[in-house]
């Protein structure tokens, strides 16, 4: 089986958030276990690495906007499998990655030089694995070239939805110039009187995914269906969830680097080391029998820091740290600048983001807090599992997928979790957690639970390939 996988972003090469850590994961695991595939994805300005690609193709010829084009891509295993980056600097060298009036035709540019590319590479693909808006355009085109173009005519396409409420808008003015000209391809893209890249994924792919089964089931519902809840509702025997995986090479206690000391579920001593660490890194007294609450987050009303903002008192009046890695929302990053300064023994606040930092937070925080509006995988509570810090989530998406409330009488179950967007609720949950906190063999039951779970992007990816097969009729 032979795999291209498409993507706006992916690690080590760019990243803004989820979509990276899935497109740079995932080939690398597929090719671990056997496949045959490749990625491909922009060079931006902001690319690091380049003493580790080269240039692969350097007279890369499209015809856009009715005009010959000439793109660069390089090569790289950077993330472990081959990679593709696309240079055009006149669609790709930016301030930023995204945040402009013309994103779609930048990203409708990607996809089309993509596929000139994947021609140029060899045999066709069995698979095309588009990730998210940004490659909908692909889905159209490539429906579009089966007819009459013999390379693509078995070639079929997964579309998967990271995040629904992210759906590349623009004039179906648009559409004609940039070679979606008929009736065909326009009827995927249009919707309530404008285009969706997003739309036309969703309409013209062979099969859909998304990142857990919950969420696959709540965008089907007019609340998180953002509008085309009809859509995925319509091709709802299309659409199979699975959750994303953790790249344990990067996030294992047994080997981080970036960790004091290390530790398993075997040997749960050296998170200790990892807490004191933890506590001076943020200037706040060693005392390591109080737990430590932890916060990494993008810090937007998705992640319910509402409801952090209302429960933040009480976890103080335990007596309890409570630390927070994340910028976003002023409000917000104000809110945890004041608790920091009115409880400055108990609270540690970095704005921004902090790779290193984050490593260590998950090793020597007891308690991670993920109270998400929505949540379609989420995936600092599986790295949380793996480092034995325990998750307290509302019960949406993949955190509902990979969170089971413990239960002290049979010691199964891996966090706590809540159903309601309600602070006491939430609150109801942060003081079972203090509770079984205090029950040190509970605890490290619940630990253990949690560090045994394979979240590993080869577990997903065998679970991609049976999609794969799916697709293909196999």
């Amino acid at each position: 089986m032979r795999v291209a996988i498409l993507s706006a972003e992916a690690v080590p090469y760019s990243k803004t958030g989820g979509l990276a850590d899935v497109a740079g994961a995932l080939p690398k695991a597929l090719k671990q276990i056997g496949i045959d595939s490749f990625l491909i994805t922009p060079c931006y300005l902001q690319t690091k690495g380049e003493h580790l690609w080269h240039v692969a193709i350097d007279d890369l010829w499209v015809e856009w906007r009715g005009k010959p084009y000439k793109a660069k891509a390089f090569y790289s295993e950077a993330n472990g499998s081959p990679t593709f980056l696309i240079d055009a600097p006149e669609f790709f060298h930016r301030d930023s990655i995204y945040g402009y009036n013309e994103d779609y035709e930048r990203f409708a540019f990607f996809n089309h030089t993509a596929l000139a590319l994947i021609k140029r590479l060899g045999s066709p693909p069995d698979i095309v694995h588009l990730n998210d808006w940004h490659t909908g355009f692909a889905s159209v085109e490539i429906a579009h070239l089966r007819y009459w173009d013999s390379y693509w005519r078995n070639t079929r396409t997964v579309f998967s939805i990271h995040n629904l409420a992210y759906q590349g808008g623009f004039g179906s003015g648009e559409l004609w110039q940039m070679g979606f000209g008929s009736e065909f391809e326009q009827n995927h893209f249009t919707f309530n009187g404008y285009a969706s890249a997003l739309k036309a994924g969703l309409s013209a792919s062979d099969m859909l995914s998304t990142v857990s089964n919950r969420y696959g089931y709540e965008i089907q519902q007019s609340e998180n269906g953002y509008g085309l809840d009809w859509l995925l509702r319509m091709r709802s025997d299309n659409l199979i969830g699975i959750t994303n995986g953790v790249d344990y090479d990067v996030w294992n206690p047994e080997t981080d680097e970036n960790l004091r000391a290390h530790y398993n579920y075997q040997n749960l001593d050296g998170k200790i080391d990892c807490k004191k660490d933890l506590l001076e890194q943020f200037m706040l007294p060693i005392d390591l029998e109080r737990p430590v609450f932890a916060i990494i987050s993008r810090l937007t009303a998705q992640k319910g820091i509402e409801l952090i903002q209302q429960v933040a008192g009480e976890i103080i009046n335990t007596g309890a740290y409570f630390v927070a890695l994340g910028s976003g929302d002023s409000s917000y990053e104000n809110f945890f600048q004041q608790l920091r300064d009115y409880a400055p023994n108990q609270v540690g606040v970095f704005k921004g983001y902090n790779e290193d930092l984050a490593h260590k937070i998950e090793a020597g925080a007891d308690i991670f807090l993920m109270p998400s509006r929505f949540e379609p995988c989420g995936l600092n509570q599986m790295y949380s599992l793996r480092y034995g810090t325990i998750p307290i989530v509302r019960a949406v998406g993949g955190l509902d997928d990979t969170i089971q409330n413990f239960d002290r009488v049979t010691g199964t179950g891996n966090g706590f979790k809540f159903q309601e967007f309600q602070a006491d609720k939430f609150l109801e949950k942060i003081y079972e957690a203090i509770f079984t906190y205090a029950e040190k063999d509970s605890w490290r039951r619940m630990q253990i639970n949690g560090m045994l779970e394979d979240n590993s992007w080869q577990n997903a990816a065998r679970k991609y390939v049976a999609l794969y097969n799916l697709t293909l009729g196999n």
